[in-house]
């Protein structure tokens, strides 16, 4: 039978039954949080219309230049963010030191070129902490073909006055995947349904034996000849790295009193292979260098930036919130996506706070890391003095008063989410936290653990410590670790999201009656037993 259409004055209450349903079951819902929806819309309104994102990231970038630890640029940046946040209004803005570092280095000359068969400048960068040339110097080109140390034999004596590059048989593979991609509905959704799995730590021992015994050794070995025996330098290239784009780290030791590394010049796929062609063809290659660096040794100490907005509530006002990301960049560029995009974005989700007035119960907690890109040493350190040693799990009083962290280093892209970093506790409490900002595409909770950054210093001591999902924005393609890394590769709209976001989550963690749900506590970890 045909069934009749109701008039529209009957269905008005069915209409405002279901409206009002929808209504009390969001209110159910925020009760459960306690979430003040009305603060939540002005932390959006300036966070997205009136955004200080992009002024934060060129000071932090252009203005600073580089930002390897305990470098001038470094220290440029630490300076410019703790005046920038005293002047906000933030308490407690300082340079905290969290232990021995080593030496400072800034390259301040860098000149490499192809001189014979004919003329032809190279994309290149010398590795960190690596000496100079003591002058231009114009070298041959030594192939060494060597997949061991006994390889490496048969050249001993031949090394001096040389240039050396390694003999790799490498052919290039052009790529037909965009550089920059954005998460799917269906990875996102396949995200949300992970199921914990244990860390298959013998897998990890088995990878790192077996870099140690590959390409990455004989390299050492083939350096500590060429001191011996007084070549200039040696020539290095990354295999993910074409398109003139270059993947450069250290090159060895900063400890201080330790003398500089063997000089390691890292340079374009294209050029590395056009001269390993020309040397297996029998023509000489000769090169024109001129690397010139400063090593600074009067203070070895590492530091972080840190201030604070205090807490107003009397019983909460002694437990924190913190926030922060890695202020410390690798020097072939200005780090812009690694990692001035998550300082920029915790820098402006404070201003946020501190412009809407706002007086939190808890005290909030900002912290620009140092020695990241060496370990996590500022994170680690700053735990170990504030909060507890890994080694022996002895816990300091802050621990009982620590709230959460929350983390930003995955670059320019916006956040779709967070990781529980297996803290399934936390996660209705997110979900819901997550809710306001469904409309700009942050959805998704994970129980998945994500690694290789700061918040992994405080899950290591048992504390809540968080970082978000975030698009992959040529992070891995083209700007992570490279000399593509500049204020160009930011992306104003996402990085307004991410603030807002975190703004509201830090806001959130700062005004609950309880703190998150942890973990529980993990056992000691002594030196030797894995890492973070």
């Amino acid at each position: 039978m045909r069934k009749r259409h109701q008039p529209a004055t009957a269905m008005r209450p069915l209409f405002a039954a279901l409206a009002l349903s929808l209504l009390l079951s969001s209110h159910i819902q925020a009760q459960d949080e306690k979430l003040d929806m009305a603060t939540i819309q002005k932390i959006r309104q300036e966070g997205l219309q009136d955004s200080h994102v992009m002024d934060i990231a060129f000071h932090l970038t252009d203005a600073s230049g580089d930002r390897l630890t305990a470098s001038p640029g470094f220290m440029r940046a630490a300076n410019y963010a703790r005046q920038q946040l005293q002047q906000w209004g933030l308490t407690n803005a300082t340079l905290d030191p969290w232990g021995e570092f080593g030496k400072g280095w800034e390259l301040q000359k860098s000149y490499v070129a192809l001189t014979a068969p004919y003329y032809k400048p190279l994309i290149a960068f010398p590795k960190a902490w690596c000496g100079g040339t003591d002058g231009l110097k114009s070298a041959s080109v030594l192939l060494i073909s060597a997949a061991d140390s006994a390889g490496l034999d048969r050249y001993k004596g031949q090394l001096a006055g040389k240039i050396l590059i390694l003999d790799v048989d490498q052919t290039y593979q052009q790529s037909f995947k965009p550089d920059a991609t954005r998460y799917t509905d269906d990875q996102l959704d396949s995200m949300s349904k992970v199921v914990m799995k244990p860390v298959d730590t013998a897998e990890m021992r088995r990878r790192r034996a077996a870099f140690n015994r590959g390409a990455a050794a004989v390299l050492n070995i083939l350096k500590r000849m060429a001191t011996e025996e007084g070549a200039i330098a040696v020539l290095s290239q990354t295999p993910r790295g074409h398109d003139g784009t270059l993947f450069v780290q250290g090159g060895g030791v900063y400890a201080a009193g330790s003398p500089a590394n063997f000089l390691d010049i890292v340079i374009a796929m294209e050029d590395y292979m056009t001269i390993v062609r020309l040397l297996k063809a029998g023509t000489p290659v000769t090169l024109e260098t001129e690397v010139k660096t400063a090593f600074h040794s009067d203070d070895t100490k590492g530091y972080n930036v840190i201030a604070e907005i205090e807490g107003t509530d009397k019983k909460l006002k002694d437990e924190v919130v913190m926030l922060g990301g890695h202020l410390d960049s690798w020097h072939s560029a200005t780090g812009a996506t690694d990692n001035a995009a998550g300082c920029t974005v915790m820098m402006e989700a404070i201003r946020i706070l501190k412009t809407l007035g706002i007086k939190p119960r808890r005290t909030i907690r900002i912290a620009l890391w140092s020695g990241e890109e060496e370990g996590l040493l500022g994170s680690r350190g700053y735990v170990k003095k504030t909060f507890a040693d890994p080694a022996t799990m002895q816990l300091l009083p802050a621990h009982q008063t620590f709230d959460a962290y929350f983390n930003i280093d995955n670059g320019t892209g916006k956040v779709r989410g967070i990781y529980l970093q297996g803290n399934e506790a936390c996660r209705n409490i997110f979900t819901q936290w997550l809710q306001p900002f469904h409309d700009l595409g942050a959805t998704t909770v994970t129980i998945s653990n994500t690694g290789g950054t700061d918040h992994q210093s405080f899950d290591a001591v048992g504390l809540p410590g968080f970082q978000f999902i975030q698009d992959e924005i040529e992070y891995s393609t083209r700007t992570h670790h490279t000399n593509m890394d500049s204020y160009d590769h930011l992306r104003e709209d996402d990085l307004r999201q991410i603030a807002t976001i975190v703004a509201a989550f830090v806001y959130n963690a700062a005004q609950r009656d309880e703190k998150l749900p942890r973990k529980e506590l993990p056992a000691p970890r002594p030196a030797g037993r894995g890492g973070f």
